[in-house]
């Protein structure tokens, strides 16, 4: 396969699709449950952290449309790329506002690329979706999601990562987190994420070539950017994440991050026991 877009997955990009959703209590309660969060703290109105809005608009799929992989099969909400194994990378975010409790908003989500190439550890396909969050005509977010599609690991092979870097060294403030098993099932549950590396180690191990089972990068970045808001004053409003090492379930990590600079960006990142960087974020912080 050579690295250039076939007229099938060009007809793709542009394509929308439009999800509507109530931000219910009861939904906003499971997820502060999740997260530690005092689940009595919410009422019908309230503002809700800017960076949450991800944990909601999740694409509705039959039983029957799920692939061997846990995901939708190729097609049915995503584009049909031709390689198996499908891992969040990198996002883009600003978040003018921010979705409240009893809202009725939509994400609107376009196919804004694919881009076939070859990498150091094989063929790749990064898949970029575009996502606008609004309510009624009013913005709330704007993410560029990057998802990398992989080919398939050779049996008895490892997955391929690239050399590990060092984490930063400097960090102003530093939160320690087990990732436990439960942990990671109920935010697969609340995003409606059914991939299978993350609960099932057979399949991690034997079909993807992981050590175990892999944690959810969606959550390592919630919890990285929480950890960002508890430790900086105003209101987290834009920021920039990317994946950089795979973390096991059941691993403990620490989150960091640096002061924020004189016009209130913080760097974050997320390292593993060994020091090694896992993920990262720039956030943007303005007055509250």
């Amino acid at each position: 396969m050579s690295p250039t877009l076939s007229a099938e997955l060009q007809s793709w990009v542009g394509r929308t699709r439009t999800v509507e959703e109530e931000i219910t209590l009861g939904a906003v309660r499971r997820i502060a449950g999740m997260l530690d969060v005092d689940m009595d703290g919410f009422r019908r109105g309230d503002a809700l952290p800017p960076h949450w809005f991800s944990m909601f608009f999740c694409d509705p799929t039959r039983q029957s449309d799920i692939g061997p992989d846990g995901h939708p099969r190729p097609g049915v909400i995503l584009p049909p790329i031709p390689l198996p194994r499908r891992m969040g990378a990198g996002r883009r975010v600003e978040m003018p506002g921010s979705l409240r409790v009893g809202d009725t908003a939509t994400r609107t989500a376009e196919v804004e690329a694919i881009v076939p190439k070859q990498a150091r550890t094989g063929f790749i396909t990064v898949l970029t979706m575009r996502h606008t969050i609004r309510r009624g005509s009013e913005l709330i977010a704007t993410e560029s999601f990057d998802a990398i599609y992989r080919e398939a690991v050779k049996p008895g092979e490892k997955s391929a990562t690239g050399a590990p870097v060092a984490a930063p060294k400097d960090a102003a403030w530093s939160v320690p987190k087990h990732l436990s098993s439960p942990l990671v099932f109920r935010y697969s549950a609340i995003t409606w994420n059914a991939h299978r590396i993350h609960y099932d180690a057979d399949y991690a191990r034997g079909e993807e070539g992981y050590p175990a089972t892999v944690q959810n990068g969606g959550l390592t970045m919630q919890l990285l950017l929480d950890a960002a808001v508890r430790n900086t004053s105003g209101r987290l409003s834009a920021f920039t994440a990317r994946l950089t090492r795979p973390i096991s379930v059941g691993d403990t990590v620490t989150f960091c991050g640096h002061a924020p600079d004189a016009e209130g960006r913080v760097h974050a990142w997320v390292q593993d026991r060994d020091g090694w960087l896992c993920g990262e974020a720039e956030c943007r912080f303005a007055a509250a």
